[in-house]
């Protein structure tokens, strides 16, 4: 396999993605929770048009007028549509980046190359990958979709997966879930990240 490596003395915007039940929300929360006050990293909340209680993401709440008026002013580095909703990453993580701070965002599989566009070398996509029996449960014990929401998320995740190309890091969320946050806090603190192609 290829390889590339990303060093970890200068700003990344660490691109978190995977599919919906693989942990991504959990994950970030669990690295919010480690963060100290002299941190180099700000995790960015994204705008979603959805009710700020639905799921379990701490997003910004934003109606689609309100969506759309800041896509038109430029106010969003990144921003797509998925499952009937707007999603956006605020342009406040360019001047982060700027002021040599990493950035850990929500990102989507499907928009990883919009992401390499806009961040270029500082980006470093992470890939969060879970067995599909152990997606397949996760998705039915939160109680949130139907049997044919399941099987279709089921089927978007395959699809996605063989989607993914270039070079990314994988982070493996079989386990506990600190074991999981363990691993990309190392990946964030490591001098050199090496990555392998998808």
């Amino acid at each position: 396999m290829a390889s590339g490596s990303t060093r970890g003395g200068e700003p990344r915007l660490v691109y978190l993605m995977g599919a919906s039940g693989s942990g991504k929300d959990s994950i970030i929360g669990g690295v919010r929770q480690r963060l100290q006050q002299d941190s180099r990293l700000i995790i960015a909340h994204r705008y979603i048009t959805r009710a700020w209680q639905s799921g379990g993401e701490n997003h910004v709440e934003l109606s689609r007028d309100e969506f759309i008026q800041r896509r038109a002013l430029g106010l969003f580095a990144l921003h797509w549509e998925a499952n009937g909703q707007h999603y956006g990453i605020g342009c406040e993580v360019d001047a982060w980046l700027r002021a040599g701070r990493s950035v850990l965002v929500n990102g989507s599989r499907g928009h990883l190359e919009q992401a390499r566009a806009h961040f270029r070398e500082l980006l470093m996509p992470v890939l969060v990958t879970v067995d599909e029996a152990l997606l397949e449960s996760r998705l039915r014990a939160r109680g949130r979709e139907s049997e044919v929401q399941i099987a279709a998320r089921l089927e978007r995740a395959r699809a996605y997966d063989r989607q993914v190309v270039g070079t990314i890091c994988r982070l493996h969320n079989n386990a506990d879930l600190a074991d999981a946050v363990g691993r990309l806090m190392d990946l964030l603190s490591a001098r050199e990240v090496v990555m392998t192609d998808a």
